[in-house]
């Protein structure tokens, strides 16, 4: 473990150098981390990557909320931790063909955004760079103190509505209200593609409201993972029928996603 520093009211940013080098990691893609004492809970949990260093560092955005997340938050610089990935599916490749991109995040749900628009702002040989003006972050949280790292999304260059449950910061209501006043202000056109992730009642909103309009949609799932290679089959997740994966009437989020397309996967 290299560094770790706070993040919001209750989170960290864990910065580990793994022992092998890894090229450039699709977005949306995750790791299972556990510390390597042992007060740490046996079993690895998933975490989205948050940042790729240059120097071949990653970073973790984690929410302290139980034993796994405590150990992993008082973990010393120099500690080893138990890394296991880069694992599942991330989002689909980012390109610049006319339709804006509205991404959704609650709390903590920000953690797979950040690379994704790292990536699309700077492009590859194959791919150029998506504009900047094609980008929006709609971020909400209850409080300010929940909208982790949000200074470092507005340093992107990217529009950023902060939006908060209580008023305290920024748009005041959810990431759905801020959504539709930004269309009721004609501030995006009438069609975009929207990405999601955070507390599924504020996803399934979203999905609702690209089912309403005929939009692409896709999310990112949080579910509760055991092994992370589709062996214990503890995140299976409801197909769609009429999407790609309804030949199965269960899909795998840690192998078949975590990113999933709306209309391939139900939201329960």
């Amino acid at each position: 473990m290299v560094s770790i520093r706070p993040s919001g009211s209750d989170g960290v940013v864990l910065t580990v150098r793994p022992f092998m080098t890894f090229g450039r990691l699709d977005a949306g893609r995750f790791f299972m981390l556990r510390g390597d004492e042992e007060s740490s809970p046996a079993i690895p949990r998933p975490f989205s990557l948050y940042r790729q260093g240059d120097s071949g560092n990653l970073e973790f955005l984690i929410k302290v909320i139980g034993p796994g997340t405590e150990a992993l938050a008082q973990s010393r610089v120099g500690e080893e931790i138990v890394m296991i990935g880069p694992l599942g599916r991330g989002w689909p490749e980012l390109t610049q063909d006319g339709k804006p991109l509205i991404m959704l995040a609650g709390g903590i749900g920000s953690a797979p955004f950040y690379i994704a628009l790292q990536q699309a702002l700077a492009g590859t040989d194959q791919r150029p760079a998506v504009d900047p003006g094609q980008l929006h972050l709609i971020y909400g949280g209850r409080n300010k103190g929940l909208l982790y790292d949000i200074e470092k999304f507005e340093e992107l260059g990217i529009a950023v509505t902060p939006c908060t449950d209580d008023g305290s910061f920024g748009f005041h209501g959810n990431v759905v209200q801020a959504l539709e006043d930004h269309w009721r202000q004609s501030r995006f056109p009438s069609e975009v593609r929207l990405w999601t992730c955070g507390p599924e009642p504020m996803m399934r909103a979203v999905v609702k409201v690209a089912e309403d309009r005929d939009l692409q949609c896709w999310f990112s799932l949080e579910t509760y993972m055991g092994c992370g290679v589709g062996i214990c089959n503890g995140c299976a997740v409801l197909t769609c029928k009429e999407g790609s994966l309804g030949s199965w009437p269960v899909a795998k989020c840690c192998v078949d996603g975590p990113v999933f397309a709306a209309r391939d996967v139900q939201l329960t």
